[in-house]
């Protein structure tokens, strides 16, 4: 077992003869699954058109996705919100945007009403945005959008992620694409993680409502279906009618040969059979592509990120995932390091002292790049921003690869 230093941490950072990957294996399993003989059922999260996201493999058994990457990067995010009101407190800067200005249009005049308590200003943290730095929120956001078009136009010119990292850290740790701006720059995850349950069955839900239709009058239900009728409406949508639930909302046909569809049905969990995982890498080899302005400030930018991945890596999170799918950790957490080529190492990091080390290493990385924050922390979303991003051109992803 390798022995975890501050030292360490920096040559997985910056030494190319480092290791190109940590990556991290857990086992899951739902609270529902007391004993190991209970059946585990779970259940995922469903799309349009195709329900459940599962594969079918060469032997025939089913693989589910439980929550995605671009999910888990976006539950490991708000991990670096802070409640304290210092700024020596914060390990990443706390940016805040507001989606209104407090004004609210009085009734029956054009006049703003600015002292209205009861006018509603949603406040959305930088942390709880999907695409993070490039988010249409944040290039909609007057000064804060500015700041970022430049940080990303120095990114993709020269190479120097110094200012994007002193903005939006989580942005190069959870990975992020300018698609919505000018410079079009894209950075792979420097964190990766999903979760999978093996060997699945699809299992399926039926339900009945029964509305007050039978307890209403001859005159009654002849008044609500006249209604109905008007409105194009079902009685069964707004509560008036019976309704079965048993087919869902898809472009499969409810019954094949005489008998329902399974690909229609409403769908009731997965049975697992093969247990459920949860796996993290960390991209070192991406990692030691990011550059500072000058050699020592891309070694603390490098350790800086390194470390934020590791703390949000190993920090345990609540595992409710949705409805019906509510997860605990099992077992001890395997963590390994993966060279070029050669073996595999088992380290542990999910120990008080090696927390201690990254967070140590991140408040180093903290104390440089602070003096580099915005001194603005609140910016507010500006409609007419937002208007110019609807009318601008999109951007489509290249492939990669030939097909």
């Amino acid at each position: 077992m390798t022995t975890l230093t501050k030292e360490l941490i920096e040559s997985w950072a910056n030494d190319p003869a480092a290791p190109v990957a940590l990556h991290l294996k857990q086992k899951l399993t739902s609270v529902e699954c007391i004993d190991k003989d209970d059946h585990c059922i779970i259940y995922p999260p469903t799309y349009a058109d195709i329900g459940y996201n599962i594969d079918t493999l060469s032997d025939s058994k089913k693989v589910a996705l439980v929550d995605s990457v671009g999910s888990q990067a976006n539950r490991m995010e708000p991990l670096f919100k802070s409640t304290s009101a210092k700024r020596d407190d914060w390990l990443v800067p706390q940016i805040q945007i507001a989606l209104g200005d407090g004004k609210k249009k009085t009734k029956g005049k054009k006049e703003f009403d600015t002292e209205n308590p009861e006018a509603p200003i949603t406040t959305l943290s930088l942390l709880d945005l999907a695409h993070r730095g490039a988010d249409a929120v944040v290039q909609s956001s007057g000064d804060l959008a500015m700041k970022v078009r430049k940080a990303f136009s120095r990114l993709r010119e020269t190479g120097d992620a110094s200012e994007l990292c002193a903005i939006a850290p989580t942005s190069l740790i959870f990975g992020v694409w300018d698609s919505r701006g000018s410079s079009s720059e894209k950075r792979p995850r420097l964190i990766r993680s999903v979760i999978r349950a093996w060997d699945v069955e699809v299992l399926h839900a039926a339900a009945q409502f029964n509305s007050v239709w039978k307890e209403l009058d001859t005159t009654q239900r002849k008044e609500l279906q006249d209604e109905a009728t008007k409105q194009k409406k079902k009685l069964s949508v707004k509560g008036f009618a019976d309704a079965p639930a048993i087919f869902r909302d898809t472009k499969a046909a409810q019954y094949v040969e005489g008998l329902p569809n399974p690909e229609a049905r409403v769908l009731g969990g997965v049975l697992v059979k093969g247990g459920i995982e949860r796996t993290v890498t960390i991209n070192l080899v991406a990692l030691r592509g990011l550059q500072g302005s000058e050699a020592k400030e891309t070694k603390t930018l490098r350790n800086y990120l390194l470390s934020l991945a590791l703390i949000a890596a190993t920090t345990e999170m609540d595992l409710f995932l949705r409805e019906g799918c509510h997860l605990r950790y099992t077992g001890d957490d395997k963590w390994f390091l993966v060279p070029r080529r050669g073996e595999i190492v088992e380290v542990n990091l999910a120990t008080k002292e090696a927390a201690a080390i990254f967070t140590e290493t991140a408040k180093d990385g903290t104390t440089h790049f602070r003096s580099k924050w915005p001194e603005q922390m609140e910016y507010i979303f500006d409609v007419a921003e937002a208007k110019k991003l609807l009318a601008a051109k999109e951007e489509v992803e290249q492939p990669t690869e030939k097909p």
